[in-house]
């Protein structure tokens, strides 16, 4: 993966440097109660500094993502087995109109941006996980099944709340990650009430450069870190 340059590199230091824009990572997510990475998706860094990370999901982009071992689509699963049955996963290419994705250091959540076809703004998505772990390559998290969705007009309601309650009777989260998951389901309605930063920072109106290529998939996403060409 490459942004017409290097990839950036592990400091000696140990964290790593702001990834330039254009930069192509991936942005990964572990299973819920093991070590795999089930979802990996590579993305070009829009911006990356102290305060945000910025990503674009580009339409098209091959990615990797959970199915059940017989290849049924987990969506497709009742909910009471969701959780429960085997799973593998398989590559396949994100559809729609493409995600803009923003994160803050340490933040329990990141802020994902959604748009109809002609660049009609649909809503904000707020997904509840892990803060963003950074390694050369990328960031990885683990999902938490509860999140928010956010509409233009400012009104916001929650969602997945069926799928968080059934993770919790399947022990995929346990009470203690519970709370803190409900705690920093809080703490964003808060910061959507108070209309802040990023809904009064102007993402929406935000396009990708037109220069930029839809990134690659690495054979090895699973790696850790992986390895990734430059």
């Amino acid at each position: 993966m490459a942004d017409g340059g290097a990839m950036r590199r592990e400091t000696a230091d140990g964290p790593t440097a702001p990834w330039a824009p254009g930069s192509q990572i991936l942005w990964r997510y572990r299973e819920n109660g093991g070590e795999r990475f089930h979802i990996a998706r590579p993305v070009t860094v829009v911006r990356d500094d102290a305060d945000l990370l910025a990503v674009w999901l580009a339409p098209g982009t091959e990615c990797v993502k959970p199915v059940l071992a017989d290849g049924t689509p987990v969506h497709l699963e009742p909910l009471a087995s969701r959780y429960t049955k085997p799973r593998t996963v398989q590559r396949d290419r994100w559809f729609g109109t493409g995600v803009l994705k923003l994160a803050r250091p340490g933040l329990p959540w990141s802020v994902w941006l959604f748009w109809e076809p002609g660049w009609q703004f649909k809503n904000w998505y707020v997904n509840l996980e892990e803060p963003l772990a950074r390694w050369e390559g990328g960031v990885d998290s683990e999902d938490h099944f509860l999140d928010i969705s956010v509409n233009p007009d400012r009104s916001w309601h929650w969602r997945d709340e069926d799928e968080f309650a059934q993770a919790q009777r399947d022990g995929l989260v346990d009470a203690g990650l519970a709370e803190r998951v409900r705690a920093a389901g809080r703490s964003a309605v808060e910061a959507i009430e108070a209309w802040g930063s990023p809904f009064t920072d102007g993402w929406q109106d935000w396009r990708p450069n037109a220069s930029w290529a839809v990134p690659s998939l690495p054979d090895d996403w699973d790696r850790t870190p992986a390895h990734v060409s430059s």
